[in-house]
């Protein structure tokens, strides 16, 4: 997640509070604007949800004895600990020291008055003992009931001895920028806390995960916050509160919550299988950038290109193909690359879903039985046509690349692989249009402006033309020596 973003759980150490009083100057007191104060009803809201939220108490064995560090999941709340410890493993005389139970604090929030608590997978990655503490301090041992690292959510189970207050979900779809929403959790160990501030932003990509879509919000979360709530002023569920941007450690205004849209059929999942089924399609994809659009004629960029093809998966079947790009799935807009993911995901394994490209300029509507991902499933790409391997070698010059024609000999030099067809990068000019999309020598042309070619000569002439045309670009489809596959656009000027 980078440097600066911070799971948000807390671990038990509790320094003495340092307390900064200021002298009191008799300066007149200016009421605030009501804008300012927020509105009224935030306290009746937390009033009304402060019983369903609840801490969420981890404890795990450290081992001192070992001479590594164990690997961690990303975020764990003994992260910190363990490498605190394992520096200073040996005692003073040099003995193995004993094993020490670390704890450490997250948040969480009741769905179900049986006993149903939402939290971050993170909070509890990696310990052997879970509790949760209810705000009138009662603490009951948790079940894992499910967890999924794809969107840092997990499901735990209490028995309680009689109902216990819930919240519902909210529709965060629903949620405008600068909408007021309140977090309530447990930060830096102090208990049920509760911050408000706006909607900053929605549908942001931290690079967490697959499936990124975080409401932003200013309201105060800090670590100890993950898990938690972020509520609407109707006193729903809109967001788990999950990570921060802060140098420190404390919040400076950018905190994320992943949107109830993303949590509901995730939990709701993990409620009826124990486990996430997600659907899957079987194609890699790539963003569709102006220069792309430009190339494949689609005003405005939009969709997401697909790059390569899983020879196992549905898509194949369906008539699919790399260079096809998909604009509308299962009914729903394509606008960006990073919508399809989350949108084949939510979908029902199993499922006859239709699926529009635009493939040459023209709308086409596949129908694909949806499979389901597992987490084996590895994306493959798809090869062109075969090229003669009789054919003696051949350097060409166009674009600022060397290009040969593929022979044995070339594909031991470079490891590539006999799956992988077209034209071999022998050399690359530094200042080239090439050299400014990173292609390298090694790395394969398999088409030029979505048609395969098999040999140096064929792929010069069609530069060529292009170039007489009045064409300012050209859309390649290039292979590395394993096999993976990148539409690159490169200019012809």
């Amino acid at each position: 997640m980078g440097a600066l973003f911070s799971r948000m759980t807390t671990h038990v150490r509790r320094p003495a509070a340092a307390i900064l009083l200021s002298a009191a100057i008799a300066w007149p007191m200016v009421p605030a604007p009501a804008a300012a104060r927020g509105p009224e009803g935030i306290a009746d809201v937390a009033e009304q949800v402060i019983d369903a939220v609840v801490n969420i108490s981890t404890k795990q064995t450290v081992d001192m004895s070992s001479s590594a560090m164990p690997q961690l999941p990303p975020g764990s709340p003994f992260e910190e600990f363990f490498e605190e410890f394992f520096k200073n493993r040996r005692g003073k005389n040099g003995e193995t020291p004993t094993p020490r139970r670390i704890n450490s604090l997250g948040s969480g929030f009741i769905i179900d008055a049986s006993g149903l608590v939402v939290t971050n997978n993170h909070v509890i990655a990696g310990a052997d003992e879970v509790n949760v503490i209810l705000n009138d301090g009662t603490t009951l041992k948790a079940d894992i009931v499910g967890r999924d690292t794809k969107t840092d959510l997990a499901l735990l189970k209490v028995k309680p001895d009689k109902p216990l207050k819930a919240v519902k979900f909210g529709d965060s779809d629903k949620l405008r920028l600068g909408e007021w929403v309140i977090a309530i959790g447990n930060p830096f160990s102090l208990g049920g806390t509760v911050t408000a501030g706006i909607v900053s932003a929605r549908n942001r990509d931290i690079q967490s995960g697959p499936y990124d879509n975080y409401i932003q919000t200013d309201a105060a979360i800090n670590r100890g916050n993950s898990g938690g709530p972020l509520f609407n002023l109707n006193g729903e569920v809109v967001g788990v509160n999950t990570a921060i941007i802060s140098p420190s450690g404390g919040s400076i205004g950018i905190g994320f919550a992943v949107p109830s849209k993303t949590v509901v059929p995730v939990i709701d999942q993990l409620r009826e299988f124990k486990e996430v089924r997600r659907g899957w399609l079987g194609v890699r994809i790539q963003q569709v950038s102006d220069e792309i659009a430009d190339s494949l004629s689609i005003k405005p960029a939009r969709g997401a290109l697909v790059a390569g093809i899983d020879d196992k998966g549905p898509a194949k079947p369906a008539g699919i193909e790399p260079g096809d790009v998909i604009v509308k799935f299962d009914g729903k807009e394509i606008k960006e690359m990073r919508d399809l993911p989350r949108i084949v995901a939510d979908t029902p394994v199993g499922k006859d879903v239709a699926v529009t490209i635009i493939r040459k300029g023209q709308e086409v509507t596949k129908t694909v039985k949806l499979a389901r991902l597992e987490d084996t499933d590895k994306q493959a790409a798809l090869t062109p046509k075969t090229d003669n391997p009789d054919e003696k070698p051949v350097v060409k010059k166009a674009l600022g690349l060397d290009l040969a024609n593929l022979s044995d000999d070339l594909r031991k030099k470079h490891n590539i692989k006999d799956k992988v067809k077209g034209v071999l990068i022998t050399a690359v000019e530094p200042d080239s249009a090439a050299a400014e999309k990173h292609l390298a020598p090694g790395m394969v042309i398999a088409e030029v402006q979505q048609q395969p070619v098999s040999n140096a000569t064929d792929l010069q002439q069609r530069i060529d033309k292009l170039k007489k045309s009045g064409k300012k670009t050209v859309m390649l489809l290039v292979v590395t020596p394993d096999g993976d596959q990148n539409f690159v656009v490169v200019g012809l000027q």
